[in-house]
């Protein structure tokens, strides 16, 4: 697989390099608002479902966070195998090589499958023993035993949406990947709606059905994500002419051996990348846990709260990929190196006021939870750290994507996963086992680390040694 480097470094200085102009703005945002959309009407639909579960009881709640936990390992695994792919994807995208395409999609099933079967051969032997990490006795006297039952059949559940769910990832991405934002932002506008209404009806017995409480919630998800995968598949099959990469797709499993070996060379470190990332934050919340169930509980609270205001961040990011990949593939190094100047300042900017708006409403937001006080008050001081820490998680997820999009995943290996287990889940295991400091004061101390990140993040960008055409040579 040939390359090309960008010799020189980043010229980072002079505003005017930061500042884009409205037609410039107009293509970000046409990329951008679709996927936006789509991640905020799923984490919108994650939060009334975080909602209604809540209703329930705090120990059903705590249960299903818990569950979700290990599910954010997997669909974080599914999400980085996938994303190494892609980053050949949107370059062949950008060549205009659709049979480089085919091969990249190709690959992504074979990690879907994979990915999926490991998941749940691990779920099903090992599940019990990892929820039980997570339950502690805390000051509010919970039911550890109640939590850890609801957290068991909501994982097994669960487990029947894995592959329907990799599976509708690889498409939505290949179609996101080739500039499509609009209908997988459709497509899961219509999935969550169907689990937002399966959910009302499952979870509190609504129309003659069954009250089934988390059961229920795991079952309408399960049902929402077989939705969203049909969707997907029916309309790529049938616009083969607008994607020809998707005619032919499965006439053959044929996938080239140097491209294989190239894809898994970039596509490794990104997918342990991810797993080790999501692992890491849930290894976090189990160091957290150590202070009472009902830090369990307030950490659900800020994350599910927090994880839909990180959508800007996130939206943000695949439209660095989608811009940066295709620029990179085409060979137009510079603008790839213009376009991380622009967008890192628009998100950050954003997420100065989005920061904003989260610690002015932490306490309303938290308030919405049939919960304890103490543990609504615990959530809301939790979500005004996030809020203060958006800028700074604006600024490392664009490096991140950056470094990405030019296939430096050894590199985000390091910046992301190994800064997070090395630095913050040390400090956060040191600080819970072996000091008497209130959970507020090491959640802070543990966030504040983001600052570092920063810096590290700005000297490897700086470099320009993701300035790189992956598929640069090639037949």
């Amino acid at each position: 697989m040939g390359g090309t480097a960008q010799q020189s470094k980043l010229n980072m200085t002079g505003i005017r390099a930061y500042i884009g102009t409205n037609k410039y703005y107009k293509r970000i945002f046409v990329i951008m608002l679709p996927i936006l959309a789509q991640n905020m009407i799923t984490n919108f639909v994650s939060l009334l479902d975080n909602i209604m579960v809540g209703q329930v009881g705090t120990e059903p709640m705590s249960g299903v966070a818990i569950s979700n936990q290990l599910i954010f390992v997997f669909n974080l695994c599914i999400f980085g195998g996938l994303s190494g792919a892609g980053i050949f994807t949107a370059q062949y995208v950008g060549k205009g090589d659709n049979e480089g395409v085919r091969h990249t999609v190709r690959m992504k099933l074979f990690i879907a499958v994979f990915s999926s079967l490991a998941f749940a051969i691990i779920f099903w032997l090992a599940g019990g023993d990892l929820i039980r990490l997570f339950l502690h006795e805390g000051k509010e006297g919970l039911d550890l035993q109640k939590t850890f039952a609801f957290g068991m059949e909501y994982l097994h559940v669960m487990m029947l949406q894995m592959l329907p769910f990799a599976i509708m990832q690889m498409y939505s991405s290949t179609l996101r990947e080739a500039g499509q934002t609009v209908v997988p932002m459709r497509a899961s506008m219509i999935a969550v709606a169907v689990n937002l209404v399966g959910n009302y009806i499952l979870i509190f017995g609504k129309f003659g059905a069954p009250q089934m409480g988390t059961t229920g919630a795991a079952v309408a998800t399960v049902v929402s994500r077989f939705v969203e995968l049909l969707i997907l598949v029916i309309y790529s099959h049938r616009h083969t002419q607008k994607y020809p990469f998707f005619q032919g797709l499965y006439r053959s499993m044929r996938i080239g051996k140097t491209m294989a070996f190239t894809m898994i060379r970039k596509g490794l470190p990104l997918m342990l990348n991810e797993i080790l990332w999501a692992a890491g934050m849930a290894t976090l919340n189990q160091c957290y846990s150590i202070r009472g169930l009902e830090v369990v509980s307030a950490t659900n609270i800020s994350s599910t709260i927090g994880n839909l205001f990180f959508c800007f961040t996130m939206a943000l990011g695949s439209t660095i990929t989608i811009m940066i990949g295709h620029h990179l593939g085409a060979g137009k190094l510079d603008e790839a190196a213009a376009d991380f100047k622009k967008i890192m300042l628009l998100g950050v900017a954003m997420c100065i006021v989005i920061g904003i708006i989260m610690v002015v409403l932490a306490p309303a937001m938290a308030s919405v939870y049939n919960t304890s006080d103490t543990v609504k008050a615990m959530a809301a001081r939790f979500l005004m750290v996030i809020g203060c820490c958006m800028p700074l998680e604006a600024y490392v997820n664009a490096c991140y994507f950056t470094l990405r999009s030019g296939g430096k995943t050894v590199i985000t290996f390091i910046f992301d996963s190994a800064f997070t287990w090395v630095c913050q889940i040390t400090l956060a295991f040191a600080l819970t086992h072996f000091t008497d400091l209130p959970i507020l004061t090491i959640y802070i101390l543990v966030n504040a680390m983001t600052f570092i990140k920063c810096l590290i993040g700005f000297f490897m960008v700086r470099s320009g040694v993701w300035i790189v055409n992956l598929v640069a040579g090639e037949d």
